[in-house]
């Protein structure tokens, strides 16, 4: 593999981790392309290649799949997905799916955007999916694997999460004299470290916590 001639995959490219990641792929001289799955259209870019898909049923011999590394970066609540089963298809499924497409047909990197507190055995819903995609990527084989473990999240969303801006407000105002894992996690800080990991490729499994990502 040209460590100068990457070939990255992209999910999430329209959330505010995602835009901030695809900004910085696109930007990225190590990177020679990257294949950002979308609903919608892209705004063309002479290194985009824009599968418009449906996650539902992502077509498992498409030649897009081959590809070096993937930056996960899929997101959503329960009030937005509509119900418990449809948040984890997106957050849990849809993830998990890419991830094992990609691998077979020879990823060998991959970067999360996971959340802080994740845990499979956590008695909250939120963060049990996230723990049980976290665990069940790692046992993929990605031979480089990141998972970033945010905080909440700043930044402006496609979509309104009232809860979401009331602790921001809240975290705004306090934030200073939290430990820093409490603090707010800047979306382009995230994407930082996503395409860094990707870029570099170190292998092993590494966890970067919320008090890296502010």
């Amino acid at each position: 593999m040209d460590a100068e001639n990457l070939r990255v995959m992209l999910i999430g490219s329209t959330g505010v981790v995602g835009r901030q990641a695809l900004r910085l792929a696109l930007a990225e001289p190590r990177f020679a392309s990257i294949v950002a799955l979308t609903r919608q259209p892209l705004p063309a870019h002479p290194k985009l290649e824009n599968p418009i898909v449906d996650f539902r049923a992502l077509p498992p011999d498409a030649p897009w799949w081959a590809v070096d590394g993937v930056i996960a970066t899929l997101g959503t609540t329960q009030r937005v997905a509509g119900s418990p089963a449809a948040f984890r298809a997106v957050d849990y499924g849809y993830t998990l799916t890419v991830a094992s497409l990609a691998r077979d047909a020879g990823a060998t990197r991959f970067a999360l955007t996971s959340s802080l507190g994740a845990d499979p055995a956590s008695r909250s819903f939120y963060l049990r999916t996230k723990g049980e995609i976290d665990r069940d990527v790692s046992a993929i084989g990605f031979a480089s694997l990141t998972i970033a473990r945010p905080g909440l999240l700043g930044g402006e969303r496609s979509e309104r999460r009232l809860t979401e801006d009331i602790g921001k407000v809240a975290l705004g105002l306090i934030g200073p004299i939290l430990p820093a894992r409490w603090r707010i996690s800047r979306p382009e800080r995230v994407a930082e470290v996503l395409v860094a990991a990707i870029a570099a490729g170190e292998p092993g499994r590494r966890v970067v916590d919320s008090d890296q990502l502010y």
